[in-house]
């Protein structure tokens, strides 16, 4: 999306906004004020004070966390139109290389937290059916094998894309946000003493005077957990479509938690309150019961899509970024930005299978959610004040907006350790493996680049040429292409020339050395072609945004073409019978690649890093195929990583008796 389209609102690009980037925050009134109803025993006498007081926790979180730290604050920080923890990182890497821990962390959460939203969103859909007669006996059993389906059906879809199921969201999240504010309208005047609650002193007063009230945090924070995807999605709906929606879908939050407070109190004053019942669900008539369960269940779903689309999004980019080992990625439909990605799929689909049967009612669920994705909101805050001081922003706004969001998002992080033995150790556990492969992928390629060893191109190019010319030997192939880490075009990694020269000599009639260069912003697809020596030795450089996929053989293909085209490089086999014919020559792509050498003095935590990438990287997707090179026109080289040589190798030699040394 350009620059000033994303400032621009449109009819369409409302619906879409509506139906992409509010499912998990528009289905969170399923299961906010139950958990908070149901946190611990409530006092004699207090009930109001808790629904006054959990009400105006939710309204003051809606406003101060989501509405003004990403609605209007965090989507000005957009990357050529796209948002995102890893897009948002890419603007401030320069700035300060330790920015890349808050980074990893902040995705590595994003995505565990995540598991958690499909089975309780559709859990707490399903488990609504209990409030219809015909319904009441259902089991938990039959609630968990429903509930798996759902989430089955809905991963087995997304290799298809979802272009075509994609129009329905947004009218179907409509008629969600629509059907929240009429139910919660409805029972607006059974008290209005709820009206009381956009006084943040009863936000207060329950979190200072009421028994466990600061532990009540970690309810209340489930109110805006779906900000952080609000800000993934930019790209696909624009600032101003989520500026005007967000005005909207505040409201209609709002309505309900006040409509469903307003009935809570109400039933309480009556006697007949029963707990036990969701209140969103019991605010409902009961002929209409079923249809809102239906509607609440496509609504469950859509939010479930939108985190399944973040996550895969979230990968491609770490890929890009190489904060996370290669792997396949297919792009379902022509629609920009949209990816598949199979390994992340089965990843999420089993975790949240493992999360229904683990847990298997939401209430459950809901002590368990959460604690991770405060860490996510904490890592956005400190890479946004990064991206504020880029700004040169003013340093008293800087050190206001840390105060305040730190000390907001802190306190949600103490009261969300509570939930650490209530099954908040599922979500960590998770986010602490997937933070732990980024580190080491990203570490271990520090490592690495530690004991590359450049050497001056012009020095070996006489020889490359002589080579080139040596008829004597064989030739390997016309055209010999190598992809090169080199940022300086004058320079050349020693084991390409190694390859070259020493270990079988490499005869080709042009040798072209590849670069690509990723750059920070999202979509860039760029080249520059310089010849080194006219048709013998030409460097390639592919300038590609983070989000472009590495298709280099058909990249190369096409400036071959244009090259070619030209008349700027020769093609054709130079074998004579070929040449005579006009035959083009063929191209042989050498993938180098590397494993850790025995000869290696590495302290223990390195030595331990590599290891664990090297298992990594055996079990993930190819080097060629990382750059999508076709596996006939590739060979696979190996040669010994040593990143550091052993030193002291006590060796002494013995003569036989009667010999002299």
């Amino acid at each position: 999306m350009s620059k000033n389209s994303i400032n621009k609102a449109s009819f369409a690009g409302l619906v879409i906004a509506l139906g992409i980037i509010y499912g998990d925050i528009g289905t969170s009134p399923l299961y906010v004020l139950d958990a908070i109803m149901n946190h611990n025993t409530i006092p004699v006498g207090r009930f109001d004070e808790l629904v006054l007081g959990g009400i105006s926790c939710i309204i003051w979180t809606l406003t101060l966390q989501t509405t003004i730290k990403y609605v209007v604050l965090t989507l000005r920080a957009d990357n050529k139109g796209e948002g995102g923890i890893f897009s948002l990182y890419a603007l401030v890497r320069r700035q300060r290389k330790w920015l890349v821990i808050p980074a990893m962390i902040g995705g590595a959460a994003l995505l565990a937290d995540g598991i958690i939203t499909p089975p309780i969103t559709v859990t707490s859909a399903i488990e609504g059916l209990r409030l219809i007669p015909a319904f009441q006996g259902i089991g938990v059993d039959v609630i968990v094998l429903i509930v798996m389906s759902i989430i089955s059906v809905l991963f087995f879809m997304q290799q298809f894309g979802t272009n075509s199921i994609g129009k329905l969201f947004g009218p179907v999240m409509l008629l969600w946000f629509l059907m929240m504010a009429v139910l919660g309208s409805r029972h607006l005047m059974d008290n209005l003493g709820i009206f009381r609650a956009f006084n943040p002193y009863y936000a207060i007063r329950l979190l200072i005077d009421y028994p466990g009230g600061f532990w009540l945090l970690g309810a209340v924070f489930l109110c805006t957990t779906g900000a952080e995807a609000l800000y993934s999605d930019l790209g696909h709906c624009g600032r101003k479509n989520i500026h005007y929606t967000w005005v909207f879908v505040k409201i209609c939050l709002i309505l309900s938690y006040m409509g469903q407070g307003s009935w809570l109190m109400e039933q309480n004053h009556l006697g007949i309150l029963d707990l036990s019942k969701n209140p969103f669900f019991a605010i409902m008539p009961d002929g209409f019961r079923l249809i809102g369960i239906i509607i609440a269940t496509f609504a469950a779903v859509i939010a479930s899509q939108a985190l399944i689309s973040g996550s895969f999004t979230l990968i491609s980019e770490a890929l890009r970024l190489n904060l996370w080992p290669k792997m396949k990625i297919k792009y379902p439909t022509e629609e920009k930005g949209q990816v598949y990605i199979p390994g992340i799929n089965t990843l999420l689909w089993i975790g949240c299978l493992a999360i229904v049967i683990h847990f298997q009612q939401s209430t459950k669920m809901e002590a368990a959610y959460g604690l991770a994705i405060t860490l996510c909101m904490i890592s956005t805050s400190i890479l946004y004040a990064n991206y504020l001081i880029g700004k040169r922003t003013k340093k008293r706004w800087v050190v206001l907006y840390l105060t305040v969001y730190l000390a907001i998002e802190l306190s949600f992080l103490g009261a969300n350790l509570n939930k650490f033995p209530h099954g908040g150790y599922v979500a960590i556990i998770v986010g602490g493996i997937l933070f732990g492969v980024m580190y080491i992928w990203f570490r271990a390629r520090k490592i690495k680049n530690r004991y590359v060893e450049f050497v001056r191109l012009e020095h070996y190019i006489p020889m490359i040429q002589e080579l080139s010319n040596d008829k004597s030997i064989p030739m390997y192939s016309t055209h010999l292409v190598y992809m090169t880490s080199a940022n300086n075009p004058k320079e050349i990694e020693h084991k390409i020339i190694y390859s070259i020269l020493n270990r079988k000599p490499k005869r080709a009639d042009i040798y072209w050395f590849v670069h690509v260069d990723i750059l920070d912003d999202p979509y860039t697809t760029e080249f520059s072609v310089e010849h080194i020596i006219p048709n013998d030795i030409i460097r390639v450089e592919f300038r590609l945004g983070f989000r472009v996929e590495q298709k280099i053989q058909l990249m190369m293909k096409r400036v071959v073409e244009e090259l070619y085209a030209n008349k700027e490089v020769n093609i054709t086999s130079r074998y004579e019978s070929l040449e005579r014919n006009n035959v083009a020559g063929d191209f042989k792509f050498i993938v180098l690649e590397k494993f850790l050498s025995t000869d290696n003095e590495l302290p223990f935590i390195e030595k331990l890093i590599m290891r664990y990438y090297f298992w990594i990287k055996h079990v993930s997707l190819s080097e060629e195929r990382g750059f999508g090179l076709d596996s006939s026109y590739v060979h696979v080289e190996k040669f010994p990583l040593i990143v550091s040589p052993s030193r002291n190798l006590n060796l002494r030699r013995v003569y036989p008796e009667g010999e002299e040394a």
